[in-house]
């Protein structure tokens, strides 16, 4: 049986593979801050998004998106803001938080998620 965190960076590499064939261009992965830690960090459209990753075999706990919750949320919010400084990117900057869903084999980008 695969351990989590396995799970978790499967999960990152197809969510990865999958938003390079979808014309996002992949510039950071698993960007950590004090704060949280961000799965991916792209360019798509003018925007910088920054992509949660949530997998789940079934839905017997619930669709994976349904795991990225107010507290989630707002934790990518300040580790993305962190991200911008860090980056000496403008605060001015087209941003887009993505949510990448893994249900088993199937995959669905939520662009704009929260």
């Amino acid at each position: 049986m695969m351990n989590q965190r396995k799970k978790g960076k499967t999960a990152e590499n197809v969510a990865a593979q999958f938003l390079k064939l979808q014309g996002y261009e992949i510039l950071a992965r698993n960007f950590y801050a004090g704060i949280g830690e961000i799965d991916i960090v792209a360019r798509e459209s003018g925007y910088l998004v920054f992509v949660e990753v949530k997998y789940r075999k079934d839905i017997g706990f619930g669709y994976p998106a349904q795991a990225v919750d107010q507290k989630k949320q707002q934790k990518i919010k300040k580790t993305a803001m962190v991200y911008l400084k860090k980056h000496h990117i403008s605060f001015e900057t087209a941003i887009r938080f993505d949510v990448v869903e893994i249900l088993g084999k199937k995959i669905r980008v939520i662009k704009h998620a929260f």
